[in-house]
């Protein structure tokens, strides 16, 4: 009686002994597909400004003081470029031509040079608050 005592006591010992090691979580695979979501919205959200336009790029092609030349650089780059948009911004005393929508700078440079043929002054990347609209497949 004492051996099966002693032999009952160890297989429950070495029983628990083994279970404190193990953990089996269970998830709901629901969970993965609300990660992914969340990593767009926090993707998509570190990329807008305060007033809801996400950050990016724009190529500034002009800076004059005189509203007529501004209009007529813009009017160029809508007939040469009807796919893309262009800017007129007023920061007085100067008018400043912005061309494009870009998220990142890497699409800017690729414009840049031709633009630079089209406008003898200095063309150059600016930082800027675009107008962009997400992919249908990253909206909810």
């Amino acid at each position: 009686m004492k051996i099966f005592c002693t032999f009952i006591f160890s297989v429950v010992a070495i029983f628990f002994a083994n279970a404190n090691d193990t953990i089996i979580v269970r998830k709901d695979a629901r969970l993965d597909i609300l990660a992914q979501k969340q990593i767009i919205v926090n993707k998509r959200s570190s990329m807008l400004t305060s007033t809801g336009q996400y950050k990016g790029f724009r190529i500034q092609v002009m800076v004059t003081k005189q509203r007529e030349n501004a209009f007529n650089a813009k009017a160029e780059l809508l007939s040469k470029y009807p796919e893309e948009k262009a800017y007129v911004l007023y920061q007085s005393p100067y008018f400043k031509v912005r061309f494009g929508n870009f998220l990142k700078r890497e699409e800017a440079e690729k414009w840049r040079k031709p633009l630079n043929n089209l406008f003898k002054s200095s063309v150059f990347i600016v930082e800027d608050a675009i107008d962009y609209v997400p992919p249908p497949d990253e909206e909810f």
